[in-house]
Formats: C-alpha cells, sequence, structure tokens
C-alpha cells in the first residue's frame, strides 16, 4: 500500500508509571481496548504515540533500564497488547520530556522492538499524508521549562526534571496517606498550568484534609467575608464621623427572622471584627510584598517563568515548518490541551492527554478556595486522506467521569450547576494542491452551467 493513502492515529501524554501511587494507570482498560481496535483493523494505518508516554522521570528509586524491567513487570497486558497490534499496524514512539530517557539508551530500542514498537529516538519525525506531510513532535521543544538543550544525555535535567522528581514522585509516595484513604495527592500530574499546584494543595487541605469541624467553622466567615468587608468599611467611615451607619435599622430587619435572623447578625458581627483587624494587618503586609517583590525582579533571582504560553510559540514553530515544506499539518502534544488550530500555512493539531483533568471553578463568593473538577477527556486523533484533502478529527474515546468520592459534598453543593462538559475540537480538512484543483474546477462548472 502506498503510505500517501495512509490513516495515521495519534495519541500523547499517557504518563504510564512512577513511584507507588503513581503506578495506577485508570485509564489502562480503555487503552487496551483501543489498541485492540487498531489490532483488528483492515486500514493502511499507523499508530504514533507522540511523547511521554511512560513517567520515567517519575521513577526515583531505580535507574537506567531497570525503568523499563518496572515497567514490563507492572503492565504486562499493555506490552503484551502492543505486540499484537505491532503485528497488524506499524507502532512508532517519540520520546517526550518525561521519558526522555528512551533517546539517552540504545538498548530501549532493542527492547521495544520486541513487543513490535520502532523507537525513534530523534525529537521529530515526518510522514506522507495525501499530497502533504505531517510534522510530528512533543512540544516539550517549545516550554523553556522543560526544552532538552542536549539531547540524549541521559544526565539531561532541566527545571521540569526536578519538579517532578522532588513533587510528582513525592506525591505518588504520599498519596495512599490522604483523608478517607483517597489518593488524590497523586493527580498533582493532572494540575496544568503547573502555577496552579499551590492553588490546588490549598483547596484539597481545606476541602478534604481540613479537620471538618474547622472548615465548617470558617465556612460561613469565608462565604461572607466580601460583605463583612463593606461593613467594616463603613463602620471605619461611622467612627470617622464621614458616615453614619444605620445599625439600629439593620438589626431590627434581621430580628424579624427571629433566631435565624439572630444568628446571622452575630456571625456578621463576628466577621466585622475578625475583617477589620485584617483589613488593617492587610495595608502593610501588601506594602511589604510589594517592595519584596521589586527587589526580587531587580536582582532576577527567579529568571524562569513557570507561566508557559500555550499557543504563541508553537504557532511560530509551526510557521517554521511549513516554510521549509512540505508539511502542513503540525501535530503535538505536551500541553494536555486537545486542539485544532488553523493558520494561513496550515493545521496545527494538539493530541491532548489521557491523564484525568482538572477544570478549576472558583468561588462564587467571599473567599472559599477554588474546585478543582476532574474529569475525563481521552482521545486519539485520526489523520487521514479524504476527497476534499486531509482529514483531521479528534476521536473521543469513552471513559466513565470520575466518581463522587473524588470530590467532597462541599464541593458538589458549590459546583452545582457549573460541572465542566469539555467538549473534543470540531474536526477539520487540510486541503491539498489536488483538492484545490478540484474545488476550482468545479465552481469552473458550475459557472459555465448554471442551473
Amino acid at each position: 500500500m502506498d503510505d500517501d493513502d495512509r490513516v495515521y492515529y495519534v495519541i500523547s501524554d499517557l504518563h504510564i508509571g512512577g513511584d507507588e501511587q503513581l503506578e495506577e494507570v485508570e485509564f489502562l482498560d480503555e487503552l487496551l481496548a483501543f489498541l485492540e481496535r487498531l489490532e483488528e483493523t483492515d486500514e493502511n494505518a499507523e499508530l504514533v504515540i507522540n511523547g511521554d508516554a511512560f513517567g520515567l522521570w517519575e521513577f526515583t528509586t531505580v535507574e537506567g533500564m531497570e525503568k523499563f524491567d518496572a515497567l514490563e513487570e507492572t503492565y504486562p497486558e499493555l506490552f503484551d497488547q502492543l505486540r499484537a497490534t505491532g503485528e497488524n499496524v506499524p507502532i512508532t514512539m517519540l520520546p517526550g520530556n518525561h521519558d526522555h530517557e528512551l533517546a539517552a539508551y540504545d538498548e530501549y530500542v532493542d527492547r521495544f522492538a520486541e513487543y513490535n514498537v520502532e523507537l525513534v529516538q530523534e525529537q521529530s519525525i515526518s510522514r506522507p499524508v495525501g499530497e502533504t506531510a505531517i510534522h510530528f513532535e512533543h512540544g516539550h521543544q517549545h516550554d523553556p521549562n522543560n526544552r532538552i538543550e542536549d539531547w540524549g544525555n541521559p544526565h539531561a535535567s532541566p527545571l521540569g526534571y526536578y519538579y517532578n522528581t522532588l513533587v510528582t514522585s513525592r506525591a505518588g509516595q504520599l498519596s495512599d496517606r490522604g483523608r478517607g484513604r483517597y489518593n488524590w495527592l497523586k493527580d498533582v500530574q493532572a494540575v496544568t498550568p503547573t502555577e496552579w499546584m499551590p492553588i490546588w494543595l490549598a483547596s484539597k487541605y481545606f476541602y478534604r484534609e481540613m479537620n471538618p469541624v474547622m472548615r465548617y467553622a470558617l465556612v460561613p466567615f469565608l462565604l461572607l467575608f466580601n460583605i463583612s468587608a463593606l461593613i467594616a468599611i463603613f463602620a471605619g467611615l461611622d467612627v470617622a464621623g464621614v458616615w453614619s451607619m444605620p445599625n439600629e435599622q439593620f438589626e431590627t430587619f434581621l430580628r424579624q427572622f427571629g433566631l435565624a435572623g439572630t444568628a446571622v447578625y452575630a456571625v456578621l458581627a463576628i466577621n466585622v471584627v475578625v475583617t477589620g483587624l485584617l483589613l488593617l494587618i492587610a495595608v502593610p503586609v501588601y506594602l511589604l510584598r510589594r517592595d519584596l517583590k521589586k527587589t526580587i525582579d531587580r536582582f532576577g533571582l527567579f529568571e524562569t517563568d513557570l507561566t508557559v504560553d500555550p499557543e504563541t510559540p508553537y504557532e511560530d514553530a509551526a510557521r517554521e515548518i511549513f516554510a521549509d515544506g512540505p508539511a502542513t499539518i503540525f501535530c503535538y502534544g505536551h500541553t494536555h490541551r486537545p486542539g485544532i488550530r488553523e493558520l494561513e500555512e496550515g493545521v496545527l493539531v494538539n493530541s491532548g492527554t489521557w491523564l484525568k483533568r482538572l477544570h478549576r471553578r472558583d468561588g462564587v463568593t467571599g473567599l472559599l478556595p477554588p474546585v478543582f473538577y476532574p474529569s475525563y477527556q481521552l482521545c486519539a486523533v485520526r489523520i487521514a486522506p479524504a476527497s476534499e484533502g486531509i482529514a483531521i478529527e479528534h476521536q473521543a474515546i469513552e471513559k466513565p467521569s470520575p466518581g463522587p468520592e473524588e470530590l467532597t459534598l462541599t464541593e458538589r453543593l458549590l459546583t452545582l450547576g457549573r460541572k465542566p462538559n469539555p467538549e473534543l475540537p470540531d474536526g477539520t480538512v487540510v486541503e491539498t494542491p489536488v483538492s484545490k484543483r478540484r474545488a476550482d474546477s468545479t465552481e469552473e462548472s458550475v459557472g459555465q452551467n448554471p442551473p
């Protein structure tokens, strides 16, 4: 069969493996079913695993090829299925940043070949499709925190390496200590962007780990903080003689609701006192924080910004690839955000992730921490020749939503009506020179033969 007519299936960012609780692969059944489908397909297809198939950075108790041994031992059914699928369709694997070691040890090539997987120890490959080509790369090259300058060096260690060996792997070792024995800490892999991690930890502490008595005592204060802050400001204006507060009218209004109104008044009174004290402290703290930040910026103590633009660097990289030709499709992963973006020169395709995705839902009022709502958005990108050009689509891999045990009752109540419903991007068709000529000739014929 002609390679120009080949169909490509692309997956990435599986992050399989790691210390202790990171061994759990919540999508293993779905992955095996997807591979079984390719094992039985009659298409002239190729599977491209576009980086971060495995979480080798997250192994901290074994080194080198021992990591492959650990993967083989932990996931025998996966490797058996790779072997079976690879007998029917070619499987090509590219290393990402998390499994960069695949490019550092040549023995990995032979070990994966035993399972009918061709490991390409390069940062990118190209494949023909129809009248054009696809450029595949994982995408870490355009992330300054994960860019690996000395590709193939087993000792290469960008900032992301230290984050994952010190934070992610440690989370896997401690995750089973959570309240209620729920392993929530291992979900640190799903927290994107990375700078949300401290906020996510604070959220999980408040909603899951904090002593319930303390949490329920704090909830009224945090919910009413905004109202209390306004009352505290008005009280300050009253003391200064600038404005007179209608205290008696307000108290009378609440008392008509009986005991409930009295309780609300008492809570507000306590909140106002505490909030007023916090506001007084906040002013000097804010001034000190601003001055400290200026000093840090002046000396450049933090030269690497954890916040990475998830779009512009990839658009720039794609334009460079398109300018060199013949590729007009730039397929990558890394950012965990499935998407299709059309440029004038071609199309960018992100293959997303098979990890859990966490959707931030900020509090509707007060100072309650945001809720991070979990969901799955498993998919495989399919790129294939079509009569109109090259068809690109994200094929959904169905997986049930996470169970209620992953969110506390408080988190579920605060997100009523705000449950995320992530949708995969609509497919698109890349026009090729042949398809454009067909379209032009069709328009000409229609113009010559009006209805």
